[in-house]
């Protein structure tokens, strides 16, 4: 699977080497630019860039005209990083089409988690309104799951739980990447609430919990046998 292509714009060199240490570290291809201009070469130059991190105060093309240009030709995520805090600047950003907005200074995790959350409402929306996973159907729009064409009853929490491991095929999830993703970025509760659901999360897939895989000491993997 090809890493997830970042392209951090920030004229700071010291802020884009912070946000692309913690971002490389979480696994992520990282591309930098100094100014705007600099970032629409790139952007032009790597077609498969999946997420833009862009501040706003930037010498030749600030972060405004740049979500206006990229928005003109792709819906590609973004992510404004600004050390204004004005509710003006947010609405701005809001109304051009931006993902999520945060205020410098901030926390890198933080960063990195809501990155990680962006990402997945854009690969969940890429993935249409409904999708089979060995099946299990999920209906997003519905907020339905159905196995072999019975409907199962799922709080919330489970189909947003369910939702991330069938996004997440394949892939080796942290209790704390799930924590991040499916509970929020805020949430200061036990990881052991995830277990607590995964546990009931099988129970209702019934032989089809089987694709939740335990994974000692460090999370879960959802996995089509």
């Amino acid at each position: 699977m090809d890493k997830t292509k970042i392209l951090i714009v920030d004229d700071e060199s010291r802020m884009r080497k912070l946000v692309r240490d913690f971002l490389e570290r979480a696994g992520y291809y990282v591309l930098e630019a100094g100014d705007g201009l600099e970032a629409m070469e790139i952007f032009y130059e790597n077609k498969g860039i999946d997420l833009l991190i862009l501040d706003i105060m930037m010498p030749k093309m600030d972060g405004w005209q740049v979500c206006r240009e990229v928005r003109q030709n792709s819906k590609v995520p973004i992510i404004m990083l600004t050390a204004r805090s004005d509710e003006r600047d947010e609405l701005q950003g809001f109304e051009l089409g931006v993902d999520e907005y945060i205020s410098k200074p901030f926390s890198p995790k933080i960063l990195v988690a809501r990155v990680e959350a962006v990402l997945r409402r854009s690969r969940l929306a890429d993935l249409g309104e409904s999708v089979d996973a060995g099946g299990i159907v999920i209906d997003k729009a519905a907020h339905m799951v159905k196995i072999d064409g019975e409907t199962i009853d799922l709080s919330f929490k489970e189909f947003e739980l369910l939702s991330y491991f069938v996004e997440n095929q394949g892939i080796a999830l942290s209790r704390e990447k799930i924590l991040n993703n499916v509970w929020n970025y805020d949430y200061f509760g036990d990881a052991r609430t995830i277990d607590t659901h995964v546990k009931k999360l099988r129970s209702k897939l019934g032989e089809k919990g089987n694709y939740i895989k335990t994974i000692w000491g460090m999370g879960y993997k959802f996995e089509v046998i």
